[in-house]
């Protein structure tokens, strides 16, 4: 029997893709910088070059590139349980808070199943849901730019197997208070994992959003997701973490690609918790930063909520956020533009912001 015998298809046949990857809408990156005139405040990363120590770690680490990362990332895990006062077996980590949000959506979602999440928030939601054969349900943000609880909660069905809580929420900037969300862990079924989704947490005022981990030691369903990309400046490495009950721990752990967070971003990330005091000093300065260009915009005539991340929003329909990203484009600056409803900026260096102010400035006019 020859090789050709085996052909039962017609020559013009191919491999397909499945129709839920065919369908899936792009993530759309934060624009890159061009030029060093370029203000890059499209994808909300730290202005700050990472921590010194983070630095010697990663150069230090460097040396042993030719072997595979633990995979278990036990050194990493060990230290944040010490962090957060959790034990090691309720941490796992990923590539990015985004890569273990694809491990909560595997472990958890069969096709078919509903993951409720508001909108607009991070893009990647209904990405890693359509990818997974699960359904997105996207819930309008309230009036205030915040998540609508009343909503969410009555979106419920049998189907509902994850919801998701991004608090400061991205693009808005705008948490979800602790009272909030202990209201609504009360409301929903105890079968339902509830993830706080807490990327921007270390730029939230104290009080302002929910004490996650107290949620998480009352309620079993509650899973914390956070980043060291954002305040800690290690965005290029790719690592984050889940604080969850034991077993949905120990399923994302399984269902992880392995080796997927290398030892140099395990070694950074160790380092940046060892140097919290100077992280929270570099947090400090962009809160302040963050008021200042808040109180200029409002003092324009601009309308914005408080964000609690360390980006501004502005809402803007279709002709507005076309003016505003056209005039950001020949001031040199990249910023966030959110198809039909808004524009998000990151916040920066006291010059960067001033030439942000200015562009605002010149268009409010």
């Amino acid at each position: 029997m020859t090789i050709t015998q085996f052909r039962t298809t017609p020559e013009t046949a191919h491999p397909t893709l499945r129709d839920a990857v065919t369908g899936l809408p792009s993530y759309v990156p934060g624009r890159r910088s061009a030029g060093v005139d370029i203000a890059a405040l499209a994808s909300n990363e730290s202005h700050y070059e990472p921590l010194p120590a983070a630095i010697a770690a990663v150069t230090t680490a460097a040396g042993a590139m030719n072997r595979y990362p633990d995979t278990a990332a036990v050194e990493l895990r060990e230290r944040l349980a010490t962090h957060l006062g959790v034990t090691a077996g309720e941490i796992a980590v990923g590539p990015g808070s985004v890569g273990v949000l694809q491990q909560i959506i595997t472990g958890l979602c069969d096709a078919g199943d509903d993951v409720i999440f508001a909108w607009r928030s991070f893009e990647a939601y209904p990405i890693l849901v359509e990818l997974a054969g699960a359904r997105p349900v996207r819930i309008p943000l309230d009036a205030a730019e915040g998540h609508d609880l009343d909503a969410m909660a009555a979106a419920v069905t049998d189907r509902t197997k994850v919801i998701l809580l991004c608090t400061p929420n991205n693009p808005t900037g705008v948490p979800i208070s602790h009272e909030r969300i202990e209201a609504f862990l009360q409301s929903v079924r105890s079968d339902i994992l509830v993830v706080i989704d807490e990327a921007y947490v270390e730029y939230a005022e104290a009080g302002s959003g929910p004490d996650s981990l107290a949620l998480y030691r009352e309620y079993p369903n509650v899973c914390i997701l956070r980043t060291f990309s954002k305040a800690y400046g290690l965005a290029g490495l790719r690592v984050g973490y889940a604080v969850a009950a034991p077993a949905i721990a120990e399923g994302l752990r399984r269902t992880a690609l392995p080796f997927a967070v290398s030892a140099l971003a395990q070694k950074a990330a160790i380092a940046s918790l060892d140097a919290g005091g100077e992280m929270e000093a570099r947090v400090g300065a962009v809160k302040q930063e963050r008021a200042r260009m808040a109180a200029q915009l409002e003092a324009q005539g601009w309308t914005l909520q408080a964000s609690q991340g360390n980006f501004l929003w502005i809402r803007a329909d279709e002709h507005l956020m076309a003016s505003l990203v056209d005039a950001f484009d020949h001031a040199g600056i990249m910023v966030r533009a959110y198809q039909g409803d808004g524009v998000r900026i990151t916040v920066a260096s006291p010059a960067s912001n001033d030439r942000v102010l200015q562009v605002f400035e010149a268009h409010a006019a």
